[in-house]
């Protein structure tokens, strides 16, 4: 029953990861923008959702 787990754990990581990537470019995207017009709530605001796809990045790669 674990390797089932496991392996369910695994595919839904393989499905994750491409739309993560998605995630942190577009995020990358609004703190561009948000740099370029000195927005600084909206600068916090990406760097701390970048954090956050980090995250969840690095504990499907384990």
């Amino acid at each position: 029953m674990e390797q089932v787990i496991q392996a369910f754990k695994r595919r839904d990581a393989e499905e994750r990861i491409p739309v993560l990537r998605l995630e942190i470019d577009y995020e990358l995207v609004t703190l561009h923008d948000a740099m370029a017009e000195e927005d600084l709530t909206s600068i916090h605001a990406s760097k701390y959702r970048l954090e956050q796809l980090r995250q969840e990045w690095i504990r499907l790669e384990v």
